[in-house]
């Protein structure tokens, strides 16, 4: 199923009025107002492992907060998106306020399905990278991968990682390093 979107200049107090419907996402990203639909089982469960995990490293080392979706990125007037989870470190905390994250936090994951694939690999990257988050996790379940992008680095390609792999993450230079293995990510998905 392919996603709507209506085309028109968003502040935040209408994107907010935005009637829930369902487990349909609405974001809009440069302007545009895209509904997704609900993601599939296989979707929830990449990202209830990741956060999990996320999470545990995360709380153990104090290095800040993890939030899986619904939760709200908000960039700039017409740039409000929702990725699957995002990261902030405690020295950032300052962008964390009740409406969401308000400015690029330092990890954003999204998990691909046919319906997001294009945008999550396309404008949600350039709109990632635009506004300055640092780390960007493209994670495809179908073909069991994990792409990740070095924004802050200026990366103009992504490290793609396979479904033997190990992900390793050092959010804070000096920090724990957390390791992820993909063969459990990916497993039963």
């Amino acid at each position: 199923m392919e996603a709507k979107s209506t085309r028109k200049r968003w502040t935040y107090s209408e994107f907010a009025r935005l009637p829930s419907e369902g487990s349909t996402r609405h974001e809009v990203i440069d302007g545009e107002v895209v509904v997704t639909p609900g993601p599939s089982t296989r979707h929830q469960r990449v990202v209830g492992r990741l956060f999990s995990g996320l999470f545990v490293f995360v709380e153990a080392n104090d290095l800040g907060e993890v939030f899986p979706s619904p939760y709200d990125v908000l960039f700039a007037e017409g740039d409000y998106l929702e990725p699957d989870i995002v990261f902030v470190s405690a020295n950032r905390s300052h962008l964390v306020s009740d409406r969401g994250v308000e400015g690029p936090p330092d990890l954003v994951v999204e998990v691909v399905s046919p319906a997001t694939s294009a945008r999550d690999r396309g404008i949600k990257l350039e709109r990632y990278r635009l506004y300055g988050v640092a780390q960007y996790w493209v994670v495809d379940p179908d073909e069991r991968t994990v792409e990740v992008w070095d924004l802050e680095g200026g990366a103009s390609e992504a490290v793609v990682l396979g479904a033997a792999d190990t992900l390793r993450w050092t959010p804070i230079p000096g920090a724990a390093t957390l390791e992820l293995f993909l063969p459990e990510l990916f497993e039963t998905v």
